[in-house]
């Protein structure tokens, strides 16, 4: 018997339907399988880090004797924290530490933290720096009236 190589390449099959069709099922579990850990793994970071939400409620400048000036931090986050320093200076990258009592803000509410800053001017403005213990920086400015 006599083959020819026509009859050959015409004898050749392909994958079948059934097994190309399992094929791709698990190409795509597959695909579903790494998107979800990666935007899991996303979602988990970014939820610690959501925990704590510190925000700048209030600064009034005292003018009474010994100068101050009480700053409110409010915390809209679900975790409470520590403010831990503060930072005030006449500007965003001269700021100078100042000497606090660690202060609790607790979730959904407003903490007041007297800040001994003798040497405030009026009409000056004054950036601040908050610092809590989880590291999260609020910063903003102040005009003193």
């Amino acid at each position: 018997m006599k083959i020819t190589a026509f009859k050959i390449i015409k004898s050749r099959k392909g994958i079948s339907p059934i097994l190309a069709t399992l094929l791709l099922i698990v190409i795509a579990v597959a695909a579903i399988t790494v998107t979800y850990a990666w935007i899991m793994t996303y979602m988990g970071n970014t939820t610690d880090k959501a925990g704590v939400m510190l925000y700048q409620a209030n600064v009034n400048f005292v003018n009474s004797s010994p100068k101050r000036i009480a700053v409110d931090i409010g915390n809209s986050g679900t975790s409470a924290a520590d403010v831990i320093a503060v930072y005030v200076g006449t500007s965003s990258t001269a700021l100078s530490s100042q000497t606090i009592t660690k202060t609790s803000v607790t979730p959904g509410s407003i903490s007041s933290i007297s800040v001994p800053y003798s040497s405030w001017v009026s009409g000056t403005t004054y950036y601040f720096k908050v610092v809590a213990s989880s590291g999260q920086p609020v910063t903003f400015n102040a005009k003193a009236p």
